[in-house]
């Protein structure tokens, strides 16, 4: 029992799908690990009635204490914020705010080595400016807290993982952010995390940015002048990288087995043909970070929030893929990884 991890799941904002796809998956994700629920002991228990779980919520305030099981839902409150108004499918300052506070106290948790890694529920980037947060996500947020310089955020599902070098931006804010340095520091994330799950050093192919790979520069010269150039620094260092690769051609031959990671080069150059691949069974990982983090690759579904219909199968994903990663990784040590320390 004991040698299973330690996972963290932050609740999210409330008033989407997080509480009740927590509640649904309850059954495998206790098999799969030993959770513990970071967020309000209130909508969790709402949720858990909402989709006809038999289990009890259990308040807990010390994390070697909990024991989780299918009948039994530690949660560790983690937000002063006042959530009883809120109203499941709206923006409110304070669900914003409680879906901040959950994840900092899962961050600060796991950087103590209380637990063996995070599995964060959706939160929405609306809720969290009209909390005054200047964050557009999850991973902006983890990389800050954690002091992480270096990151990426990697979708995974069905043996491909891509990895992307830009993420929320305005596309007309790409351009001016690809550089051949941050290309390479994305080659280099995804080789280092794709061993843990695959077992073997991995292949990857580079995404090019215009059409046709800009066909010998007619249509821009971004993949002679940034892209072939981090391509070739990561060979030399022993990665086994080819590209760049025009992108409409290169999710088909991965799909096909001939590359087990991509490295894309802005936000839906990579999400829209991973889920197109699999809407519930991608599962986001945020790569370079001194933690373990995997999350759901789908929002907070404000238009299905309430009524109990939502599919767990994607958090379910998320878990075995962050239990399979912290079986093979140490726990990190506090002092190491202090909030803006340098990395």
């Amino acid at each position: 029992m004991n040698s299973r991890p330690r996972l963290l799941l932050t609740m999210g904002d409330v008033a989407g799908i997080g509480p009740e796809i927590i509640a649904r998956a309850w059954p495998e994700v206790a098999a799969l690990c030993r959770p513990v629920v970071v967020g309000d002991p209130g909508w969790m228990s709402r949720a858990a009635t909402l989709v006809g779980s038999p289990a009890r919520v259990c308040p807990i305030a010390d994390l070697t204490k909990a024991e989780a099981g299918p009948e039994c839902i530690p949660i560790l409150p983690a937000s002063d914020q006042a959530l009883d108004g809120v109203q499941p499918g709206t923006v409110t300052a304070a669900a914003g705010r409680a879906a901040y506070d959950f994840l900092c106290a899962a961050i600060d948790r796991t950087l103590a080595g209380e637990a063996d890694g995070i599995v964060t529920a959706p939160l929405h980037k609306e809720g969290l400016r009209a909390a005054q947060l200047p964050y557009p996500g999850h991973t902006e947020i983890l990389a800050e807290r954690t002091g992480t310089a270096k990151f990426a955020m990697v979708l995974y599902g069905h043996g491909l993982a891509v990895a992307h070098v830009t993420l929320h931006l305005a596309l007309r804010d790409v351009f001016r952010h690809l550089t051949p340095d941050a290309i390479q520091d994305k080659i280099v994330l995804l080789d280092e995390l794709l061993p843990q799950l695959l077992g073997r050093r991995p292949r990857l192919g580079v995404a090019a940015l215009n059409p046709h790979a800009s066909d010998g520069g007619l249509f821009g010269d971004e993949e002679a002048r940034l892209i072939r150039p981090a391509v070739e620094t990561a060979q030399r260092c022993g990665i086994q990288v080819t590209g760049p690769w025009p992108a409409d051609t290169l999710f088909a031959r991965a799909r096909r087995g001939e590359f087990d990671g991509i490295v894309a080069m802005y936000h839906d150059q990579g999400h829209i043909p991973m889920k197109l691949l699999d809407r519930h069974g991608v599962v986001n990982i945020s790569a370079g970070l001194p933690i373990v983090r995997t999350s759901v690759a789908h929002g907070t579904a404000y238009d299905i929030a309430g009524r109990g219909i939502a599919d767990a199968a994607g958090l379910v994903s998320a878990v075995r893929v962050a239990a399979r990663l912290a079986q093979g990784r140490p726990k990190p040590l506090a002092e190491d990884h202090s909030v803006g320390s340098e990395r």
